[in-house]
């Protein structure tokens, strides 16, 4: 379907009866933080479009993650969108710049992901294997000016994973500061989604602003 406008931040990838696929603007978050301030929340009433609901996330992005956000319409298609997403059903594409290039062009990357905090440095994620199992398949589809733009599928569904696995292959998604990637914008964008529903749902994000120059310098074109 052609992209549309749902109030003034947000878009439309694709819509139904029972499913809602919006275009999250990097910088917006899905809940309220423990600080307040904007998120996606404030934005449902406009996506209620006739339903006596509005809709609900069925699942989360990082607040500086950009991209495919599925949302529910309904009790039940919350539940089966949920379902989808806990078996590894729910097909996920991400791209995102990296510092460095790796030296192979594929691989899948299997490393368990571990919760540490501290009082200095806050939480994050790290391999660990005493963490829960992570999976993800990644290709390069680009390379330049000390970038690379990858292709990133996780099989599995934990927190940070594309950001901590990223790290952990020794290229940090560019912009990602807790992982090593150094100050500015995320340049992490969740592409693409796919839900083996009935009828079948299936999105694609437009890349960015804050992520076109790197990415062109990577071979991207618009």
């Amino acid at each position: 379907m052609v992209p549309e406008r749902a109030g003034p931040a947000l878009v439309l990838l694709h819509r139904d009866e029972e499913v809602l696929v919006i275009d999250k603007p990097a910088g917006l978050a899905v809940v309220p933080g423990r600080r307040g301030g904007p998120s996606l929340e404030d934005q449902l009433p406009a996506l209620q479009m006739g339903k006596k609901r509005p809709p609900q996330p069925a699942h989360r992005l990082d607040q500086d993650t950009a991209g495919c956000l599925v949302l529910g319409r309904t009790k039940p298609a919350l539940a089966a969108i949920g379902a989808l997403f806990a078996d590894g059903l729910a097909k996920k594409t991400y791209w995102a710049v990296v510092r460095g290039a790796p030296k192979q062009d594929a691989g899948v990357l299997e490393a368990p992901l571990l919760k540490v905090s501290t009082k200095a440095a806050g939480w994050r994620m790290v391999v660990d294997p005493k963490g829960q199992p992570a999976s993800t398949e990644w290709r390069v589809l680009g390379r330049g000016g000390g970038l690379a733009w990858l292709e990133l599928r996780p099989r599995t569904g934990r927190t940070h994973q594309i950001r901590a696995h990223c790290a952990h292959l020794g290229h940090p998604i560019l912009g990602d500061a807790r992982y090593g990637g150094g100050a500015g914008a995320l340049h992490l964008l969740a592409r693409a989604i796919a839900l083996p529903l009935d009828p079948p749902v299936a999105a694609t994000a437009a890349v960015p602003p804050h992520m076109r120059a790197a990415m062109a310098s990577c071979g991207w074109a618009p």
